[in-house]
């Protein structure tokens, strides 16, 4: 076994512990290792990583399952819908530049991390749905299963927030849901992608099997890391990724440019400044007494 491939299924590992923990992140690790670590072609690492994310969301959604934290109904609805919008931006994807696909995954990487900073509405008190509204899955499992075709991004980090913020629905169900959609997504994306990209079948099942033993970590782990702590710090970790991609794609001029690192560095800490203070403004809120 080469260096290169021991670091990549080393780190392969985080890919499924991402899975396991917080529903999704999979496709956000998965593209940058293998186009970054294991050097594959921009397309060949979209396809791989919709192999190895699907393949690791069946094995994730099983624990979830017979915890009755899956909405069968809704994911399969929103499941099949995503198939049909990730197999077409499967094949679109065979038409677009491979810099372009790795710019929006950046920026898919960008939009989801965001999501994650924030967190996601609070839905104590409010009546949840056994099921979702099925036209309005239908649409949403469309939009995002296209973006998961194009770009190989936007799995449990669209359709967790999706399913919690349309309906209501508790976050351990929504995380359970997704990884159903995340896995029938995946594979029609990858359907779509096998008619113009080849794969390295032996790299995939290396870096799936890692995969899967670290969503069984990841499972474990799950009840013993606050979540919000959690989703903040990979919030973090993500938009530090997505940069870092949308800087490669720059002209080597630009890259070395001082300024550059300057005003990315400023725009973090301005970033993360605001997020402190946001936070302390909200335990401030929450631990004032109710007006009468």
């Amino acid at each position: 076994m080469t260096p290169t491939l021991a670091l990549t299924i080393g780190l392969a590992v985080l890919i499924g512990v991402s899975l396991g923990l917080l529903g999704g992140g999979g496709s956000i690790l998965a593209v940058p290792l293998l186009v970054y670590v294991a050097d594959l072609p921009t397309k060949e690492a979209v396809a791989t990583s919709l192999l190895v994310v699907g393949a690791t969301s069946v094995v994730g959604v099983l624990p979830h399952a017979r915890a009755n934290r899956v909405r069968w109904r809704t994911g399969l609805i929103f499941g099949f819908a995503g198939m049909v919008g990730a197999y077409i931006g499967g094949r679109l994807a065979g038409f677009i530049p491979a810099a372009f696909l790795l710019s929006g995954f950046a920026v898919m990487m960008l939009a989801t991390a965001v999501t994650m900073i924030r967190g996601r509405r609070d839905t104590k008190g409010r009546a949840v749905p056994h099921e979702l509204p099925m036209l309005r899955v239908i649409l949403d499992g469309l939009v995002v299963g296209l973006v998961t075709g194009l770009v190989g991004a936007g799995g449990g980090f669209l359709v967790v927030p999706a399913l919690a913020l349309l309906g209501g629905l508790p976050m351990p169900v929504a995380v359970g849901t997704s990884l159903v959609v995340i896995a029938m997504k995946s594979f029609a994306g990858l359907a779509g992608y096998l008619s113009s990209v080849n794969i390295d079948w032996n790299l995939a099942a290396a870096v799936t099997l890692a995969a899967v033993a670290g969503s069984v970590a990841g499972g474990r782990l799950a009840g013993r890391i606050p979540a919000d702590v959690l989703r903040k710090s990979f919030g973090w970790f993500v938009v530090v990724m997505g940069v870092l991609v949308l800087v490669q794609q720059l002209p080597a001029e630009l890259r070395t440019d001082p300024l550059l690192w300057t005003g990315i560095g400023v725009a973090a800490a301005i970033s993360v400044a605001l997020t402190v203070l946001r936070g302390r403004s909200k335990v401030r809120t929450q631990g004032e007494p109710a007006s009468r």
